[in-house]
């Protein structure tokens, strides 16, 4: 891409040994890329890291849950057509990034503070967006939160959107746990599937409920659910619903989740609850110190 070189920034480049179809990616590749930005990241003023759209929101997650007191701009981007296709879109997404990625003030500091998903014009914190379309270049969306720029004409950033720059030290987390389990609840669904789970060695589960976070109330699904929090293992209640959020207090199908301690998703993406409660899991925390963790924002994944 010869326009590359019109931009005001030197641009280095590293990848894996092996490049990796975005299908493969797992915890243990997080990781290793967090630690590559980590061991860098004093010596450029951004990144963006080019990964397939397959499962971008969900390395974005658990990078912004890896990295910790983010101060520069970290997006990461791809494209839905490779970049040797006449119609790519592989060309404006990158050099929109690298833009974005060098944005700053009159003193040189980055609008940017966080991590981030760019695609189609549109710049989305990262742990907020899912892939929507396998055949849109408009791929991703925000069910729950505002873009944070968008790229036309000129670069229109939405500062009220941005994190604010962090006060603490940058640092790095290098412990998830990914033995967990995401259960998509639905009419005639058997309680026996959690119990059955669990027993295999499942150390947090994600239910996928219905609307506002609602379930079954008949008890043999609610003995199931108590008999594993009793066990130590957080439930985690997400919303098969894109948009709006988990209020196990609205309706009684979700009352009675919450008196026996399913914890609450909010208004999180699944990607970014499956990440938060790997990261999570991989501090050593109780139950009750999880349960905390998910009340409230870690790195602006839901809404307080």
């Amino acid at each position: 891409i010869p326009e590359l070189k019109l931009l005001p920034c030197q641009i280095h480049s590293i990848s894996f040994k092996e490049p990796i179809d975005s299908s493969d990616m797992n915890p243990e590749h997080w990781l290793e890329l967090a630690r590559m930005i980590h061991s860098n990241y004093d010596m450029y003023d951004g990144f963006v890291v080019l990964h397939g759209s397959d499962t971008m929101a969900y390395t974005a997650s658990a990078l912004s849950f890896l990295l910790e007191n983010v101060s520069k701009p970290i997006i990461l981007t791809g494209s839905q057509l490779p970049v040797g296709i006449l119609r790519t879109d592989a060309r404006e997404n990158l050099i929109s990034s690298l833009e974005l990625a060098i944005a700053s003030d009159e003193h040189g500091a980055p609008f940017i503070t966080e991590v981030a998903v760019y695609f189609e014009y549109k710049l989305y914190r990262g742990n907020r967006t899912f892939k929507n379309s396998s055949e849109n270049f408009e791929a991703f969306q925000s069910p729950n939160y505002p873009v944070l720029a968008e790229m036309g004409v000129e670069m229109k950033i939405n500062f009220r959107a941005l994190l604010p720059k962090p006060t603490g030290q940058f640092c790095l987390h290098q412990a998830l746990e990914s033995n967990i389990a995401v259960i998509p609840l639905y009419p005639g669904f058997n309680e026996n599937i959690i119990v059955k789970t669990v027993e295999a060695g499942t150390k947090g589960l994600i239910l996928r409920t219905f609307g506002a976070g609602n379930g079954p109330s008949n008890s043999g699904f609610t003995a199931a659910l108590k008999a594993v929090i009793a066990a130590g293992v957080p439930v985690v209640n997400v919303s098969q619903c894109r948009f709006g959020s988990v209020n196990q207090a609205k309706y009684a199908a979700g009352r009675h989740l919450q008196e026996i301690g399913v914890i609450s998703g909010k208004d999180s993406t699944l990607e970014a609850a499956i990440t938060k409660l790997m990261f999570l899991l991989g501090q050593n925390l109780n139950l009750n110190e999880i349960k905390k963790g998910f009340s409230k924002s870690l790195r602006g994944e839901i809404n307080d």
